[in-house]
């Protein structure tokens, strides 16, 4: 069965270039012109989709309301952003708020398609049959519901790419990581936009970990960090 995307862009000669274009290469797309339509869109249907690409720029409800709307109600969908604006603390923003990607326009569609191709295959790598909690000594960490407990302390709802790096920090448990490796990994490339999100990501999740007494996360001047655990 082939990926469905949610496209939301209100160019109209842009949304139907890219909406065909997906179309041809395999995917099935629905377009919708606005952030509050989208919304409404994904609170009724929001299970069959793979993807979800945001234009930044639009009007009703702007491309980055509608990812933090997204969160709040607790959809879990990977995404980018499409923008004309190229200011880096847009892209940093859009990063931070837990976009997969961030495109500029303008753009070559064909870029786009292989964008969308590693975002579907990375977040279908990490499907596992295997039961969704980890728990490590006073940390319980549920991969489904993005949950993080951790003893005497408030649960905390991580966003999914804090949720997907901490996934992969108890992957590689009490090992030296490398920063290159990690972006390369998890995120496809090693740029640095992704590297300051990782900054962002790393400090919040120290900042949730703070209250346990078996795990925190080491620098590792110049090479990157450890996930230190200890039962």
């Amino acid at each position: 069965m082939s990926a469905k995307i949610l496209l939301v862009e209100d160019e109209i000669d842009l949304g139907n270039v890219v909406k065909q274009y997906l179309e041809i290469v395999g995917f099935e797309v629905d377009w919708t012109k606005n952030g509050k339509l989208a919304f409404d869109q994904l609170q009724q249907s929001h299970s069959s989709y793979q993807l979800i690409i945001i234009d930044v720029s639009m009007p009703v409800m702007d491309g980055f309301e509608l990812a933090n709307r997204i969160f709040e109600a607790g959809i879990q969908i990977p995404f980018l952003f499409l923008t004309a604006r190229n200011e880096k603390a847009d892209r940093l923003y859009g990063l931070k708020i837990g976009a997969d990607d961030y495109i500029s326009k303008p753009f070559d569609v064909d870029e786009l398609v292989l964008r969308i191709k590693n975002i579907i295959r990375r977040y279908a790598a990490t499907e596992s049959p295997q039961r969704p909690v980890i728990t490590r000594g006073d940390v319980e960490f549920n991969k489904d519901s993005l949950r993080l407990s951790i003893k005497h302390s408030n649960d905390i709802i991580l966003t999914p790419r804090e949720a997907e790096l901490l996934l992969y920090l108890f992957e590689h448990e009490n090992k030296i990581l490398r920063r290159e490796n990690i972006l390369v990994q998890l995120w496809g490339k090693n740029d640095y936009f992704l590297g300051r999100s990782l900054d962002v990501f790393i400090s919040r999740l120290r900042k949730h970990l703070n209250n346990s007494n078996c795990i925190r996360i080491e620098n590792v001047y110049g090479v990157g960090f450890i996930f230190r655990v200890q039962e």
